[in-house]
């Protein structure tokens, strides 16, 4: 969509929104709610206006907070489930959306495994409970009960391109860039999605340049392959050794092509390069959409991780695109104040800002001890920011 055809559409929806809406739409609040608990209602319908996010039911300011809710990303890989829901009751996804909106969140990060939507090396893989083999079909479809169940309890789900699966393995692991069967993934995706005003999409985890066991740089991802493709990164994830195996990575013009060819009009996540952690070339290699909202992945591991690399990097973005802080986290999250200090300074800039992470495993970031949402010792000092956008451990 080009950018005067982007801002018609968002006029377009916020005189909708304006003119009355649904009846179950609630008052707009006036300004700014980030500070504020948010009640359980309808889900926020995301649209770009310049540089903000707004909720298009009320014309207001939007600044997601929630977490990463991981599962679909890996297990469908690894053989003994779609996610981690399964099994879990009658209705998992009720009851998990349930207590992630008691948890004060409005918008959940899903991260998807390709393989396991289309179908393609060998995934989804293993056996259901009944026997039976699973397929890509009853991964969409677990999916979407879980993205169902999230809007009802007033979320919005950004679907995000996570992993793959690794060939003639069931594991999963993230390679450097997209593929051309991600744009078969997207196109699907979108259709699928196109008529959900609640969910965003982001188009790929964490674009990256690669190193081998001794630092050597064997792949370098540019700016310019970034956007248009034509570069060639290793076949392995980043969690195996490259070898001299690769593939033509597929840009994020591509990618963006590929949702709106499908019919799809809502907002579109981009990270940028080194993991989503550097925006440094994002404003000159956007491609041409007026409804791209800027990620970046914010860890006190990575390269820019503190207040001048924030005002210097990030904030030009901010002042002229939506800025996501789509995943926040740190090593030991509960030992330091690096977690409060960047979502105080997405605060400080209008950004939106999700945890890693939600999670049924022993992830040191984890908010939760499982999926029954037994807080961790991080999960209890993040839940006052869950709650009302104030941190209070």
């Amino acid at each position: 969509m080009s950018r005067p055809a982007a801002a018609l559409a968002v006029a377009v929806l916020l005189l909708l929104a304006a003119c009355g809406g649904g009846a179950d739409d609630p008052p707009s609040t006036g300004g700014d709610t980030t500070a504020s608990a948010r009640p359980e209602g309808p889900a926020p319908q995301p649209v770009v206006d310049g540089a903000r996010l707004l909720d298009a039911r009320t014309g207001q300011p939007w600044l997601p907070r929630g977490v990463n809710w991981s599962g679909f990303e890996y297990a469908c890989a690894q053989g003994w489930g779609y996610s981690p829901l399964e099994g879990r009751g009658t209705d998992p996804a009720a009851a998990q959306a349930a207590l992630l909106a008691a948890a004060g969140i409005d918008a959940v990060r899903l991260p998807l495994n390709q393989d396991c939507w289309l179908g393609t090396r060998g995934a989804p893989a293993g056996i259901a409970a009944d026997g039976s083999a699973r397929t890509p079909e009853g991964y969409r479809a677990e999916v979407a009960a879980f993205v169902t169940a999230l809007h009802a309890r007033g979320m919005a789900v950004v679907l995000d391109l996570q992993s793959r699966k690794r060939e003639g393995q069931q594991e999963f692991g993230n390679v450097a860039m997209p593929d051309a069967d991600s744009l078969r993934f997207w196109s699907q995706v979108a259709a699928a999605y196109a008529n959900d005003p609640s969910v965003l999409f982001d188009a790929f985890n964490e674009p990256y340049a690669r190193y081998d066991a001794a630092g050597r740089l064997v792949f370098e991802l540019t700016w310019s392959c970034w956007r248009d493709g034509g570069c060639t990164p290793p076949v392995r994830d980043d969690r195996e050794a490259p070898t001299n195996a690769t593939y033509p990575a597929v840009g994020m013009a591509a990618v963006v092509a590929a949702i709106r060819d499908a019919g799809a009009r809502q907002p579109i996540v981009l990270g940028g390069l080194d993991y989503a952690n550097d925006l440094r070339g994002w404003l000159e290699h956007r491609p041409d959409d007026d409804q791209l909202v800027a990620a970046v992945h914010a860890y006190d591991f990575k390269r820019c991780a503190d207040e001048s690399c924030w005002d210097a990097e990030w904030a030009p973005v901010a002042a002229q695109a939506p800025l996501l802080l789509g995943e926040v986290g740190a090593t030991d999250p509960a030992a330091g104040d690096f977690v409060p200090r960047v979502l105080g300074w997405a605060a400080d800039h209008g950004s939106g800002a999700l945890l890693w992470v939600w999670s049924a495993t022993d992830d040191p970031m984890s908010l939760t001890t499982g999926l029954d949402g037994t807080p961790s010792g991080y999960g209890r000092e993040a839940a006052g920011w869950l709650r009302t956008g104030r941190w209070e451990g």
